[in-house]
């Protein structure tokens, strides 16, 4: 790393990339599913700023809402993974960690199932109206399978009941 006179201070962190195939751009080789890319960067460097960076170079066309970067960290045979704030600074958190890089990884990788705000309004509101038409369908489907097992309950309960 290097410190510049105006405090700011550069250096480069790895970063292993854990994308799919889809999210990369036309004609952008593919990293082969994981691969690590070393970016230089400043010590104001934010993390959204990284993801952006690291998009830019893949060709990725996705919206970088949709991608987080992890910290991995290694203690004592155990591997944690913890994501992090678009505000954390990742070349402070390797300053911190020290040189060893066994110690202290980057992960990118796309937003985990569930996570909901990596979606436009309008995207999520399409969701909302799918699933509001699956459920009414649904819902109809039950409906006149109930009235038709009902039809013929009464129907059953009309005979068992008549005096003969």
């Amino acid at each position: 790393m290097t410190l510049n006179s105006n405090g700011v201070y550069t250096g480069f962190i790895k970063v292993q990339l854990e994308l799919c195939r889809a999210a990369l751009g036309p004609g952008t080789p593919a990293p082969g599913g994981s691969c690590v890319n070393t970016l230089h960067i400043s010590s104001s460097n934010t993390v959204a700023e990284v993801i952006e960076a690291l998009l830019r170079k893949f060709l990725v066309t996705e919206s970088p809402a949709k991608f987080a970067l992890y910290k991995r960290c290694h203690r004592e045979d155990q591997v944690y993974a913890c994501k992090l704030s678009d505000r954390e600074h990742p070349l402070f958190l390797r300053l911190v960690a020290g040189p060893r890089t066994d110690s202290l990884s980057f992960v990118l990788r796309e937003h985990e199932i569930g996570e909901w705000e990596a979606f436009s309004l309008p995207e999520l509101q399409n969701f909302l109206r799918i699933l509001d038409k699956e459920e009414d369908e649904q819902l109809r489907n039950l409906q006149r399978r109930y009235a038709a097992y009902r039809q013929g309950l009464e129907q059953a309960l009309g005979r068992a009941w008549k005096p003969g």
